[in-house]
């Protein structure tokens, strides 16, 4: 099995039963992963992101149970550590793990965007919530120039929402 396939499979173990949670990391991969492909990014940058896009919300069950509530601060402050332990336990390298933390620990911050991962990251995962939250279409519209950057991303979201 590829670090992919294993990183899914844990974290659909990690989720076991949460069905809401298992299908929001799907399909934010599956859109991170067609905007690396269709931006043509080099294998290390698209396993950085295909990672992190399947672990991007391990922070939630903990946020929820801490503070009641899967708010964006509270995931991006108790995603790094559980993330850690589970790339860890499935034998990644400690400096590609501190990059996909990193990325957690941020994955709802706009600002600051430093790197193609993490804008990529942002892209994907916006495009999932404005389905799954009921974003309005006028805010979707208004957010669209704040965050996405990516030709694919762009195009995605003109597509998958009718622009």
């Amino acid at each position: 099995m590829s670090k992919v396939n294993d990183t899914i499979n844990a974290m659909i173990h990690y989720f076991h039963g949460d069905v809401r949670r298992i299908h929001h990391f799907l399909k934010v991969h599956s859109i991170a992963k067609t905007i690396c492909l269709n931006e043509e990014m080099n294998s290390d940058v698209q396993f950085l992101v295909e990672i992190t896009a399947i672990t991007h919300d391990i922070g939630v069950k903990l946020a929820e149970e801490k503070f009641g509530s899967a708010a964006g601060e509270y995931q991006e402050q108790e995603g790094p550590p559980e993330a850690e332990k589970l790339l860890r336990e499935l034998g990644f390298e400690e400096e590609f793990i501190d990059k996909v933390c990193y990325l957690i620990a941020h994955h709802h911050t706009y600002k600051g965007i430093d790197n193609i991962a993490y804008r990529v990251l942002l892209e994907a995962d916006f495009l999932t919530n404005i389905y799954e939250d009921h974003i309005s279409m006028d805010l979707a519209k208004n957010v669209k120039e704040k965050i996405f950057r990516t030709k694919s991303g762009i195009k995605l979201f003109e597509e998958m929402y009718g622009f």
